[in-house]
């Protein structure tokens, strides 16, 4: 007659594995995960083995999978591009001897699959460094492994304007801020949409400010916004633009919170990347306007570049949930952080435009005329 044995087995290495693996997957099957846990501690801690002659690797007749492992292919790897193609997508093929099934878990998304093949695409733009954790399961047995790749994702334009067309800016993407009401500034220009103040010529968008009586002001300028038509949240936008003269120019690239309607400024939220006074020659300035932070309390920096009216500069923010960016050229040369309890985690609109006085201060008596010239716009995700 066999004699029922007991053997204590404890491996504190694997036991640590399995824990940080399914601390993971018990956000998402809390329930699942306590069962199949402690079911797995106790397998481990307990073998009771019926008989000698019973020597397999089966625990009341579920046979535990064995060799399990992580294919991965990155589409577009390659010597030159080991990271992929920047599509970010990978293909998955995980195996294991007696499996009939799998959970993949890859960041905080698990997969479940009977065959273990699968593709997934990473977001995060960059190169980025992504653990995976996958178990295969025979009924409640099962064991895990974990395996590290390296994903490159490009950044994708979204939108953009290239003002490769003649006459008025298009009307599928921008609007008009019209009237001399100062606009909260004690501005002196009057915004209209006539051709004498905006218009799209030899693939550029030109803004005039001119001196002339008109409708109660003495200046003339204009201000479009792609508000109601076009807003995003999160990314990079890339402006090429060439400033006014004359002290008293104030020319702004700057974007407000599509929900301005309903919660008013400053709780909408304001991101200006470019501003520039004339009577400051190339002192280039980005801000954020929040509630906490606003007018004269901005959060904001400053850059000093050369030949801002009269060569294009690129004036870029980069806008995530963690930072935003402000850039002249490519250079940062201001930062700040981004959290939850500020305005800038919705989508915002555009708005361009040159205004006289203000913040600009007094306008130089001799001033004429002026340009502010916009060559494009590219927005990225």
């Amino acid at each position: 007659m066999l004699t029922a044995q007991i053997s204590l087995r404890i491996d504190l290495g694997l036991l640590t594995a399995f824990q940080s693996a399914m601390k993971k997957i018990y956000f998402n099957y809390a329930f699942e995960t306590v069962y199949f846990y402690w079911g797995f501690i106790l397998s481990l801690v307990f073998s009771l083995t019926a008989c000698s002659e019973n020597n397999d690797n089966s625990t009341n007749g579920a046979v535990v999978p064995t060799n399990l492992v992580i294919g991965t292919n990155i589409v577009g790897s390659s010597t030159t591009t080991p990271n992929g193609d920047g599509s970010g997508v990978v293909q998955f093929t995980v195996s294991a001897q007696n499996a009939t099934s799998y959970r993949v878990l890859i960041g905080n998304q698990l997969i479940e699959t009977t065959t273990g093949i699968f593709s997934h695409t990473f977001t995060q733009s960059g190169t980025n460094t992504y653990t995976i954790t996958a178990s295969a399961y025979n009924g409640s047995q099962f064991i895990s492994a974990s395996k590290s790749i390296i994903v490159y994702k490009a950044i994708q334009m979204i939108w953009s304007e290239e003002f490769n067309y003649s006459g008025a800016p298009d009307s599928s993407k921008w609007n008009y801020d019209i009237g001399n009401n100062g606009w909260g500034n004690n501005e002196l220009q009057n915004y209209t949409n006539r051709p004498e103040n905006v218009i799209v010529e030899n693939g550029v968008l030109k803004i005039h400010t001119i001196k002339e009586n008109y409708g109660g002001s003495n200046y003339t300028s204009a201000r479009i916004k792609s508000q109601g038509k076009f807003s995003f949240k999160y990314g990079r936008v890339d402006i090429r633009a060439k400033l006014p003269e004359g002290v008293g120019t104030w020319p702004a690239l700057w974007m407000l919170g599509e929900n301005i309607t309903t919660v008013n400024w400053p709780a909408c939220g304001e991101i200006d990347i470019m501003e520039h006074l004339g009577s400051n020659l190339n002192q280039i300035h980005g801000s954020l306007h929040s509630p906490n932070n606003y007018g004269g309390n901005s959060n904001s920096g400053t850059t000093q570049i050369t030949n801002a009216t009269s060569e294009y500069h690129v004036y870029s923010v980069d806008w995530s949930a963690a930072t935003i960016g402000f850039y002249v050229d490519d250079v940062m040369y201001f930062s700040h952080n981004n959290n939850a309890s500020l305005p800038f985690n919705a989508n915002f609109f555009l708005i361009l435009n040159n205004a006289m006085g203000g913040w600009g201060g007094t306008v130089d008596p001799n001033f004429v005329s002026s340009t502010f010239e916009v060559d494009y716009i590219r927005i990225y995700q």
